[in-house]
């Protein structure tokens, strides 16, 4: 079995796969009487023309490190963002695409209270909540056509948390 270890996440090493979606650092602007603050336009929701955002609630079972990645999924219609009702760390694990197939895979671990988008096309392991509740609400493309590809390694790979 192949292994991969996991490192924490942050906006600028998960840049190449989508945005991650927290509150850190000062507020875009002040609403609410100057009691709210705004962090703006934290994602590039991205759906094709056939498609449109729908808000779909998704409750996982709870996985554990370390974890066996056999499988990758991947959007070509539509960017798929979660964000956990829950201040819990999950497991996000991408791959970038090597001509139609994913490359080596990369995992992070949330804070417990990021969530993410992908971009369209990014390679992506499935929901993995390291525990309970998994519950996240996921903003993706809501349309007739299909939008998802899967990918199956033939030698599975072992996600491991740090050393």
């Amino acid at each position: 079995m192949l292994a991969i270890t996991t490192s924490p996440l942050t906006a600028r090493s998960f840049a190449p796969f989508g945005d991650v979606l927290e509150v850190a650092g000062a507020p875009d602007k002040l609403i609410n009487q100057g009691l709210c603050g705004r962090f703006h336009d934290r994602a590039r929701l991205d759906f094709d023309p056939g498609g449109r955002a729908g808000i779909s609630l998704f409750d996982a079972q709870p996985r554990a490190l370390p974890y066996r990645l056999d499988l990758v999924e991947r959007h070509p219609e539509g960017s798929q963002a979660f964000i956990p009702m829950h201040e819990q760390p999950f497991l996000v694990i991408v791959a970038q695409d090597l001509s139609g197939i994913p490359d080596t895979p990369q995992a992070f671990v949330t804070n417990g209270a990021q969530g993410i988008n992908f971009h369209r096309n990014i390679w992506h392991g499935v929901l993995t909540p390291l525990s309970h509740p998994g519950r996240f609400a996921v903003i993706d493309r809501i349309g007739a056509t299909p939008n998802l590809e899967e990918y199956w390694f033939s030698t599975p790979w072992e996600v491991r948390g740090p050393v």
